[in-house]
C-alpha cells in the first residue's frame, strides 16, 4: 500500500455481495451447479425468511436465478448462478484480494 494508503479498491467493494449472508450464498452457489433452497438453508444456517429475503435480492441483481415447481405435489425451488452472477463473484473476490493484500505486507 502507497504512504496515506489506496483505499480505492476498498470503495469498489460489491457491496451487495460484501453482506455475509449473500456472501455465504453466493460462495456455495459458486462451487455447485445448482442447489435446492433446503440445501443452501441447511449450508448456510439461514432462516427460511431470511433465505429467501438474501435470494430476492439477488434474483433482483440478476446474480441468480430461482426455479420452482413441484415435486410429488410438495414446492421444490432451484437455486443456480447466473453467468452474471459468476462474473460479479468473481470480481468481488479480487477486489477483496486487492483490498487485503494491500493492508497486510509480510
Amino acid at each position: 500500500m502507497n504512504e496515506g494508503g489506496d483505499f480505492e479498491p476498498i470503495a469498489d467493494i460489491n457491496r451487495l455481495i460484501h453482506e455475509p449472508a449473500r456472501l455465504m450464498i453466493l460462495a456455495h452457489l459458486y462451487v455447485v451447479e445448482s442447489a435446492d433452497f433446503l440445501f443452501l438453508s441447511r449450508q448456510t444456517g439461514l432462516t427460511a425468511g431470511n433465505l429467501s429475503s438474501h435470494l430476492g435480492k439477488l434474483e433482483e441483481a440478476g446474480y441468480i436465478e430461482i426455479k420452482k415447481e413441484f415435486l410429488d405435489k410438495k414446492p421444490h425451488t432451484m437455486l443456480n448462478l447466473t453467468e452474471e452472477g459468476r462474473i460479479a463473484f468473481r470480481h468481488y473476490v479480487r477486489s477483496m484480494k486487492q483490498v487485503l493484500n494491500g493492508l497486510v505486507e509480510e
